[in-house]
Parts: C-alpha cells; structure tokens; sequence
C-alpha cells in the first residue's frame, strides 16, 4: 500500500498539469471540450479509485504469483527482455479483459464509469471504477506466468501500463500517421468512446491496437462520422460513486422483477444491456434514441457553485496526498476511517453539483464525522506535527463547508426552483 500511494503521489500532480494544458489549449483555439463540473467529476472519480487502490481494497481470484509458483515451465530473470514480453503479456490480457467488461452485462458495472463522461478529454481517463473490488481475469496473465515471468516485474509494469492508457483521451491530435497501425492513438480510442452504431463496442486495446485488428474488433475512425461520446443510457449525474452501481442497481432490479428464474439467473451474464422481454416497455430506462439529437447532462450552475466545486476538489486533493504521503505513519485501521471520510467528502461535494437538496444531510454527516476524528485523536491524523494550528484550519475549513452547502440548498437552489415555477 505504501508504495502504489507514493507512486500515486508523484503521478497526479502530472496528471493535473497535463489536463490543466489541455483546457488552456482549447481556451486559445476557442474550443472548449473540458466544461468545469464533467472535469471535476472525471478527477473526483480517479480520486476515489485511487484510494481504493492504495487502501488494497481489491482481490484476485486467482493471483499472478500462484500462478507463477504453481505453474511456470521456465524461470527467467528480471531483463530487459523479460520486461518486454511482460507488457506484451499485460496488453493482451488487457485487451480481454477491456472486451468482457463491453460485452458481458455484470461486467459492465464496473466499466460504465469510464464510459459516462458526454465528453472525451484527458480529465475523463480518470474516471475509473471503485464498484470492482474483484479481480477476475489475472488467469489471463498465464503466458507471462508459464514462461516464469518474476511476480515483481508484472507489480511494476502494471501501474505503468494503466498510466500510459492516460495520453490518448483527447480530441486536440488527429490521426498519427504510421503509428496508427500498431499503437492505440486518440484517433483509435475516440471510436472506442464513441456511441454512434458505426463505433459501438470497437477498439478495446490499451496500448497495441493490432490485438483489434487480429480479433475483429478495429473500427477507423471515419471523417464523415463524428463520434459522439457517452453511454446510451445516460447516467445523468456528477456523482461518480453513484454512476459506478447504477448499472448493478438496474441489474438487481430486473432479476428481482423477472417473473421467472432463467431470467433472474441468466441476466447477469447476457450481453449488455440485455433485459428481459417487455422490461424496456414495463420498466422503461431513459436511453438515448438520436445519438445527434441529445440534450447532455447538466444544470444552469452559478459561476459561485462552479468555483466553490473546484475548491472542494483541491481540498479532497491535498487530504488525499496526505494520505498517500504517510499511509505508513496513519497505520491500521485509521486508514481505512481517513478512506471513508474522503469517499464521504466526494459523495457529498459532487451530490450538490447536482443540486440535490438533500446534500445538506451527507455534509453534515460528513461535518460530524470530521469534529469527531479531530476530537478523539487530537488532530488530523497527525498533522498537528507539520503543521501548527492545522486544528483550528480543519475546524474552519469543515464548518466553511458546511455553511456554504447551507447557501446553495436554502438560497440559491431554493431561488432557482422558484424561478422555474414562474416561469412555467
């Protein structure tokens, strides 16, 4: 855990210049494919993977290391060579894995997240699930485990080949020439984002596109054929721990409503999407017909509730880097309290982005939870140590947080509402 998170700590800063590039970029061209409240929502959601991750809240069924003991034919050293067919093992387990979670309905769920920004930008990579806590397809790994491929070389390629998934998500370069015929290129991967039926479900590769040319799953993106971006059931929400169950809810949902048992059993496993017969007119689920002819999510926001939402994120970013920084000195089991609070903080920030007047209650949970970890320890999780007065700081920060929600709730969503009423 300590080390994913000091890997994480040098990654996101890196990541947060090169998305704040892209928006300066599209700025100057007068182009805008990164509005405020989808990129905070994008970085909110890599926030919470990212502490899922580096809290080790997530098994395999069957892990690499097993394998390699268990299994090997050969043993080989940690070379250069070794690293190479490593990653070409992890792509291609990749790859599989990427495929499944598109066509397989429960799999989905974990991989919709990804999926539900209505732009394509380098902000929405982050959006990565926190719904997958089980790793399915390590079985996948099995070349690199039979030719004994050390556990240590596939533990430090991993994050690298999931960071180098990050570049690609742009619409700012176009085709790349030559290395469009090996290389996954953002030309490639707006297609995969794509929700037009030319692109549905095309071009699951992460960094070599020729496992899609091999395996019948390549689509070129076409010049007359602009991609449209987002998934055909909106999900209609900033919120990303709600997006990463809404398809399981569904799920749930129609196996419970399923009047009989191959349906309740066999809906997890259909292709996805897949619904019982009639559900789509007995329990209707707004999906997107027209995908030119859509109205994207998202509410008339004040400027104020935009800057306050960017607040909030860089406050949720430096408690997270904290964390990241001194998982070690935080110790079991006040790690997985400081997780919680963080994941508490998310919720409740990205619940008022959405206007929802119930956000008062999830901060003033999250208020109470924030007095209550500074009273019982003395400080925050020992920041006292670094930080003089870093008590009386919290305590103005989280009671700040709460007033303003207050304002937005009583005040300006209220004002709004009426707004509304008068002019219909």
């Amino acid at each position: 855990m300590e080390e994913y998170g000091k890997i994480l700590l040098i990654a996101m800063p890196f990541f947060l210049l090169l998305i704040f590039i892209e928006r300066t970029y599209g700025y100057f061209k007068g182009i805008n494919h990164t509005p405020v409240m989808d990129s905070v929502s994008s970085i909110s959601s890599g926030m919470t993977n990212a502490v899922k991750d580096a809290l080790g809240l997530s098994i395999a069924i069957i892990s690499y290391e097993w394998m390699v003991s268990h299994l090997a034919i050969l043993h080989i050293e940690a070379t250069v060579l070794t690293y190479i067919i490593a990653f070409f093992a992890i792509d291609f387990y990749g790859y599989w894995g990427h495929r499944w979670a598109h066509q397989i309905n429960f799999l989905w769920n974990k991989h919709a997240i990804h999926h539900s920004s209505e732009e394509f930008n380098l902000a929405c990579a982050l959006r990565q699930p926190v719904s997958s806590f089980i790793s399915l397809f390590t079985f996948l790994l099995l070349p690199a485990a039979l030719l004994g491929v050390p556990a240590s070389v596939i533990a430090i390629l991993l994050p690298i080949h999931l960071f180098l998934q990050f570049w690609y998500h742009t619409r700012y370069i176009g085709k790349m020439g030559f290395l469009e015929k090996f290389l996954v290129t953002p030309s490639h991967h707006r297609v995969h984002h794509a929700i037009n039926p030319e692109y549905m479900d095309k071009n699951h590769g992460q960094i070599f596109i020729f496992w899609d040319k091999w395996f019948g799953t390549f689509q070129e993106e076409l010049d007359t054929v602009p991609p449209v971006f987002g998934i055909t059931r909106p999900v209609q929400t900033w919120n990303p721990i709600r997006i990463n169950f809404q398809h399981l809810w569904l799920l749930a949902k129609d196996a419970y409503r399923a009047e009989n048992w191959k349906d309740k059993a066999t809906i997890w496993f259909k292709p996805t999407g897949w619904r019982p017969a009639a559900f789509d007119e007995k329990y209707p689920v707004h999906k997107i017909s027209d995908v030119y002819r859509f109205e994207k999510y998202g509410h008339q926001h004040s400027d104020l509730l935009k800057y306050w939402s960017v607040i909030q994120l860089f406050v949720t970013l430096g408690l997270i880097s904290y964390l990241f920084g001194n998982i070690a000195a935080i110790g079991l089991p006040n790690i997985f309290l400081y997780g919680l609070f963080v994941f508490l903080t998310v919720y409740s920030y990205t619940e008022l982005m959405d206007t929802r007047r119930f956000s008062i209650f999830w901060e003033g949970l999250r208020f109470i939870l924030a007095i209550g970890i500074l009273y019982w320890y003395g400080d925050w999780f020992g920041m006292s140590s670094l930080l003089p007065y870093s008590n009386w700081i919290f305590i103005s920060y989280f009671l700040l947080s709460l007033l303003m929600n207050s304002y937005f709730v009583f005040v300006e969503f209220k004002k709004s509402q009426n707004t509304l009423s008068y002019d219909n």
